[in-house]
């Protein structure tokens, strides 16, 4: 079986080369045995390192896009498209998948009417810093090394989303290569219904983006702030937080996070669009309805780019929010864990047992990320418009991979009872139990239909994928 596999890699391999050797374009193909190989198709999860894929294709211009695709056609191979490589499952980096790389498609165009034309393989850091330059900012996620394709394509959630919306529901337009290898321009004027699916319908599914427009907002301060509760006020935090959050002004989004054991981290950090004499009295009320004290309290006002940077934990003058693999030049270190999700979808009635499910998690970090306000306004594909927050329940691999995966499966079905079948896409989990539809809920039907025309003939895939 093995044999059979690599003897079909290389038949694939012949295939993508001569298409290559016939075309103009300078795709730059790294393939098995190259020097640059191994760290070419490495992505932000090191539990992937073991993957092979049969090349990756460093693409710079949209014709590369093409011709990729193309190459995968004619010879019925599988295609992944790579930015920040955060696939929770691997599926960027996938055995014997043409990985197409779009980090050189890098350019970043603010304009003068408000808006930004974004390549598809710029990295967060790297948009918020030129946004930050021309005096704007928009809403999107923490990790400095996420790329804005996928972010965007799964909805993105992020710390101002109440205010601000999703990352998807600032979306103007996006360019984008379909599976027929076409070019196409896509927005509410043209190709609408793959405009739509393209706003929380997921990466990996209609073809590969080769740029955004956004809409931006007008850079402003921001106030970020972190309270740390006592272990013993989690049932009572968890009792409290949903009614304040969701009574909150949409300047304020927060996110709870808890750690594991009988003595759990615990803490209610965000963000207020505004200084803290704004976010000051929400934060008291907040501790009033808990009814403990917090055993540290900081709100420090920012600038956008300072903001970006505590949430992402790095700062952009030492170059630690650069990442440090595939040649990215800085230090950011890659990941180790795993993770599952679920939206919250009604208030917590048994913050007991939520508590009790978070702190027998092994290994577990877990958050509780707000949503509402504008994101209940938003369009597109995204289908939790109505939750409050969604839920993440991240496990590192101290005890094996699969420990972790056992045990987050434990957590994922036990959140499933409580709050329902649901989760989002950007935090796939491999092993979800009727995944399309805990993704994709009420927009499922429509978006396959959208996939099936676009991508009739399944050039695009791949295990969680619509077609």
């Amino acid at each position: 079986m093995l044999r059979r596999r690599a003897l079909l890699q290389t038949v694939a391999l012949g295939t993508m080369t001569s298409l290559l050797g016939r075309s103009t374009m300078d795709v730059q193909l790294i393939k098995p045995g190259d020097a640059a190989y191994r760290d070419a198709k490495l992505g932000y999860f090191t539990q992937y390192d073991g993957q092979r894929p049969s090349a990756i294709a460093r693409v710079t211009t949209p014709a590369d896009v093409q011709r990729c695709i193309e190459m995968a056609r004619q010879g019925k191979q599988r295609i992944t498209a790579r930015c920040g490589g955060h696939s929770y499952p691997g599926y960027s980096t996938a055995d014997g998948a043409l990985v197409v790389d779009v980090r050189g498609l890098n350019r970043i165009d603010v304009r003068q009417d408000g808006t930004v034309e974004v390549g598809a393989g710029v990295l967060l850091m790297d948009l918020y810093i030129a946004l930050a330059n021309a005096g704007r900012m928009m809403p999107a996620g923490t990790c400095a090394t996420v790329g804005i394709s996928g972010l965007t394509l799964g909805g993105g959630i992020g710390v101002t989303a109440r205010q601000f919306g999703l990352t998807s529901d600032r979306l103007v337009s996006a360019r984008i290569v379909t599976p027929d290898g076409v070019h196409r321009t896509v927005s509410a004027a043209e190709h609408s219904d793959l405009f739509w699916a393209l706003r929380g319908g997921g990466g990996g599914n209609f073809g590969i983006v080769t740029s955004f427009v956004f809409r931006t907002e007008p850079a402003r301060n921001l106030t970020t702030f972190t309270l740390t509760f006592p272990s013993a006020s989690l049932p009572a935090l968890l009792s409290a937080w949903p009614d304040w959050q969701g009574k909150a002004p949409e300047a304020m989004t927060s996110t709870v996070g808890v750690g594991n054991g009988s003595n759990p981290y615990v803490e209610v950090s965000g963000c207020y669009v505004g200084a803290p004499a704004g976010s000051k009295p929400l934060l008291d009320d907040l501790v009033r309805r808990v009814g403990s004290q917090p055993t540290s309290r900081r709100e420090t006002e920012q600038s956008f780019l300072a903001a970006m940077e505590r949430f992402a934990w790095c700062r952009v003058s030492d170059g630690s929010c650069r990442p440090s693999w595939n040649g990215g030049g800085g230090s950011q270190s890659r990941g180790s864990y795993v993770a599952t999700s679920r939206m919250l979808t009604k208030p917590i009635t048994d913050p007991q047992k939520l508590a009790e499910i978070f702190k027998s998690t092994p290994n577990s970090y877990n958050m509780i990320d707000a949503l509402g306000g504008a994101v209940a306004r938003g369009q597109g594909a995204f289908p939790h418009r109505t939750a409050l927050a969604s839920i993440q329940v991240e496990l590192t691999l101290q005890a094996g991979e699969a420990n972790a995966r056992r045990a987050m499966g434990v957590a994922r079905d036990e959140l499933a009872k409580m709050f329902g079948a649901t989760g989002y896409i950007n935090y796939l989990d491999p092993q979800m139990p009727d995944w399309a539809g805990t993704y994709y809920g009420s927009s499922l039907t429509r978006l396959r239909e959208v996939a099936r025309k676009y991508d009739a003939d399944r050039v695009f895939a791949f295990p969680q994928g619509l077609v």
